[in-house]
């Protein structure tokens, strides 16, 4: 009974996910219920996490290699939070397509239990199983639109995927020939008992995992996949892939190379070579962003050009106890502030461009006269992104920054500090489209009840988190000090 408790959350995600498939299956009249069933299901799963927090007793479960912790329980909410909105931003759509309802939701939310698996896994062999269990349904996802450009995405996807697991499993299995387990903590241990007698070997290793991440994470040279994907896949899909995968990729990243790899000879390696991911990835995506004529293309190398300021975050982390929770804390506000940012932007698009048939970024011209509610949303999302103040995404880099600073990587921080004006430029390009541009469509664009309360939700996470951030550092910091007890 432990394991079912401690697995509860994902559990609970699953079984929404095979009630949709059965009244799809069998009641398909009531098809209208099936986005509540997938929101029912997601609610179960945080009230589920809840009574963890409540009763503060987080275990383990299946031998360790599953654990509820702090930093799992961070995630679970989190994920919980993402599939929620993608599911209310996807009913329109949906119904729209008017095909596979009952399989899409399903989909959405197997990658969910996922990705809630991947957070909390503790073991080499779980972890994989978890990302597989993410990955296959996204890959489905990707190429769900009836058009050739998404078939291309989900191709695409499939593929270099399929090239990113093999390299990332044979990673894990030189760790495992080295130090005869797959258990992360077991690892770390031997790692550090045996000092840096097969350090050449732990390098190929550490190398592999991060070509593996570094496809999920979408970091350069890992992004290739990321704007074709996301411009053929649909835009709720592409939200999805945006928020939730990235997210899982650096979670999961951030409890394999302490756990595993903290010993001090490979982590000084592995911060470097963050270091200068980070900035070769914050300034190919910005470059690369401000030609892009797409809004959805866009927001795929606005994505990649984030990614490097996760990797500020990873690259600040030390050993040392509090530095690394300074930077690993970090990236959990990051990735938090970025879920409400980045969602938000994806769906005023979905909402947008299912209106005017376009992702092109001239005809959100004057899209203020026609929907002041989307266009502020949209615009007040791209300001946090840009880290304006009051909005969350100014306080996400200015934590993640901070620790930058604090770990001696002050080149980084200026490198992260021009690649933001960079971005600005682009940015304030949509804004600008929206509330100066000219357009001969004076038609009033209407919000669905769904797509309004998920804009709404996110707007308001951005300003509320913009101006009291200190709940959310507060549970990031719970989250990270985790690992300063090892």
């Amino acid at each position: 009974m432990n394991g079912i408790d401690v697995a509860g959350p994902q559990i609970a995600v699953l079984g929404a996910a095979g009630v949709i498939l059965l009244v799809d299956a069998l009641v398909p009249q009531q098809r209208r219920l099936l986005p509540f069933i997938a929101l029912i299901g997601l609610a179960v799963s945080a009230l589920w996490t809840i009574s963890w927090v409540a009763r503060d007793d987080y275990q383990t479960a299946f031998g360790g290699t599953l654990s509820l912790d702090h930093f799992s329980v961070f995630f679970y909410f989190l994920f919980a939070g993402i599939t929620a909105m993608v599911v209310l931003a996807s009913i329109d759509w949906v119904n729209r397509e008017g095909r596979g309802q009952g399989e899409y939701y399903a989909l959405v939310l197997t990658a969910c239990s996922g990705l809630m698996f991947l957070s909390a896994g503790r073991d080499l062999i779980t972890i994989f199983i978890a990302l597989e269990l993410s990955s296959i349904p996204q890959y489905v996802l990707a190429g769900w639109g009836k058009d050739v450009r998404s078939s291309e995405a989900g191709l695409k996807y499939l593929l270099l995927g399929a090239i990113a697991s093999s390299l990332l499993l044979y990673g894990m299995a030189l760790l495992y020939g080295v130090t005869g387990t797959t258990m992360l903590a077991e690892i770390g241990e031997t790692i550090a008992w045996s000092g840096d007698a097969n350090r050449s070997v732990l390098v190929v290793a550490m190398t592999l995992l991060i070509a593996g991440f570094g496809f999920k994470m979408a970091v350069v040279p890992f992004q290739m996949w990321v704007p074709d994907v996301y411009q053929g896949a649909p835009t709720p899909v592409a939200a999805y892939l945006s928020v939730g995968s990235k997210a899982a990729a650096f979670a999961v990243v951030t409890r394999i190379f302490f756990e595993a790899l903290g010993a001090r000879f490979l982590s000084d390696d592995w911060s470097n070579v963050f270091a200068v991911l980070a900035a070769v990835t914050m300034t190919v995506g910005n470059v690369m962003a401000i030609v892009q004529t797409d809004i959805k293309r866009m927001l795929g190398y606005s994505s990649i050009a984030q990614a490097g300021n996760f990797l500020v975050g990873l690259a600040a982390i030390s050993v040392a106890g509090g530095e690394f929770t300074l930077g690993a804390s970090g990236v959990l506000f990051f990735l938090a502030a970025y879920a409400f940012t980045n969602l938000g932007v994806f769906v005023a698009v979905i909402a947008i461009s299912q209106k005017i048939g376009s992702d092109q970024i001239r005809d959100y011209a004057g899209m203020w006269k026609r929907s002041p509610f989307l266009s502020l949303g949209l615009a007040f999302c791209l300001v946090s992104l840009t880290g304006i103040p009051p909005t969350a995404g100014f306080w996400a880099k200015l934590y993640i920054f901070n620790a930058g600073i604090r770990a001696d990587l002050t080149w980084l921080v200026v490198v992260g500090v021009l690649n933001s004006l960079v971005s600005a430029y682009y940015y304030w390009g949509v804004i600008r489209q929206l509330f100066t541009g000219a357009s001969e469509d004076s038609t009033a664009i209407r919000t669905s009840p769904s797509i309004g309360l998920s804009l709404g939700v996110a707007a308001a996470g951005v300003f509320v988190f913009g101006i009291l951030p200190m709940p959310l550092i507060s549970a990031a910091r719970d989250a990270a000090a985790i690992f300063a007890q090892h």
